[in-house]
């Protein structure tokens, strides 16, 4: 007589932002009986993604290193597709979970749609209504949202449009971020383990006395005129004598092309390699303000009382423009100038955006996502 093996949960990711908001997921699975947690990284971002796994204390069972220089979108794809399909037919999970908008979340759900293989989707049901904004993070959710039959939805908002999409609202929940678990967890390892975030103390002497401006951007759609607009804009900020940027610069070669040219000799302006989690974190919490056309940025930042600009035409994150956290100012040079001046020189308006609510979660997302999944199999 054989006995039934516990249920088997693959979680799928391959960024940096899906293994932040992942990883508390994976220690709260894993803490569940009656279940087999077992974890696939596709490595869609190498360096950034092993940081995160080791703050996270997260080792994969399966790696399938599939970054390659300057690949198109479609290779990609079929790379991810191929090597996933492979993966799912050797470990034969019983439930897929998947995170956010990446093409490893969109492959991942669609190869075990094809496997008819149940699938989890974190952080469902963002939308900003655009197809091209951001691009193609939206067109890949809304792809992952036709096979999940499980929806964590981050906010009412997301749930909302979900359900308006004519999703089964049984099947969606509303569980909050798991952003924010992460980001209170590796507050907590800083506190506790301070030489976890020790290679800003140099900048944080450096700049002493100055306030800090954290810029971040990456987003494909800006790619051009308007990571050219982002950079004069932040030039003209660092005008002023009493700031400083920090800006840690991401891989893509196309970001430091924007940047260098106008940026790269200030003396009150310092273009950093892309940072661990742990030193983001502690970045954040040295900053003023924040520039950034990022998503996650976008939940992390409110959630320690730093006002967000968003550089962005669209944002799939209003939550945070009603509470009043963050504010769309797009890539509009001047604009981007205004909004972050206002917000230096008018103290109400900076408190105003630093004491609003946090809509994003209450750092208790990944037992409840743990929980479902459980319910569920």
């Amino acid at each position: 007589m054989t006995t039934a093996r516990p249920a088997r949960i693959l979680l799928v990711f391959g960024t940096r932002p899906e293994a932040i908001k992942m990883f508390p997921i994976v220690h709260a699975l894993k803490a569940m009986p009656g279940l087999e947690t077992l974890v696939c990284v596709t490595a869609q971002h190498r360096g950034l993604l092993d940081q995160v796994l080791s703050i996270g204390n997260v080792v994969p069972d399966i790696d399938l290193d599939i970054m390659a220089p300057d690949q198109s979108l479609d290779q990609l794809t079929a790379r991810l597709l191929t090597e996933l399909g492979r993966v799912y037919d050797e470990v034969r999970p019983d439930r897929v979970v998947v995170q956010g908008d990446t093409a490893t979340a969109m492959v991942g759900a669609l190869a075990a749609y094809y496997r008819k293989i149940p699938v989890g989707h974190v952080e469902a049901g963002l939308r900003s209504g655009d197809i091209h904004h951001p691009w193609p993070e939206e067109v890949n959710r809304r792809i992952v949202a036709t096979i999940a039959d499980l929806h964590f939805a981050p906010t009412d908002t997301a749930a909302a449009a979900l359900i308006a999409e004519r999703i089964d609202p049984k099947t969606v929940h509303m569980t909050g971020n798991s952003v924010i678990d992460a980001l209170h967890a590796t507050r907590a390892r800083i506190a506790a383990e301070p030489a976890l975030a020790a290679g800003l103390d140099a900048l944080a002497e450096r700049f002493a006395g100055k306030r800090i401006i954290a810029v971040t951007t990456h987003r494909r759609e800006n790619f051009g005129g308007g990571m050219d607009a982002i950079a004069r804009a932040v030039a003209r900020i660092a005008d002023r004598p009493d700031v400083a940027i920090v800006f840690p610069v991401h891989p893509n070669p196309a970001v430091r092309r924007a940047m260098d040219p106008i940026l790269g000799t200030r003396d009150n302006v310092a273009m950093i390699d892309p940072l661990d989690y742990p030193h983001f974190v502690r970045l954040l919490g040295m900053a003023d303000l924040v520039l950034t056309d990022s998503g996650g940025v976008q939940e992390e930042a409110p959630a320690l009382g730093k006002p967000v600009l968003v550089m962005r035409e669209t944002t799939e994150r209003p939550e945070g423009i009603i509470a009043g956290t963050a504010r769309l100012v797009g890539t509009d040079e001047d604009r981007i100038v205004a909004e972050t001046l206002r917000l230096l020189d008018d103290p109400a308006a900076h408190a105003a955006m630093a004491q609003a609510h946090n809509p994003f979660g209450d750092g208790h997302t990944a037992p409840r996502i743990a929980r479902i999944i459980a319910d569920a199999v």
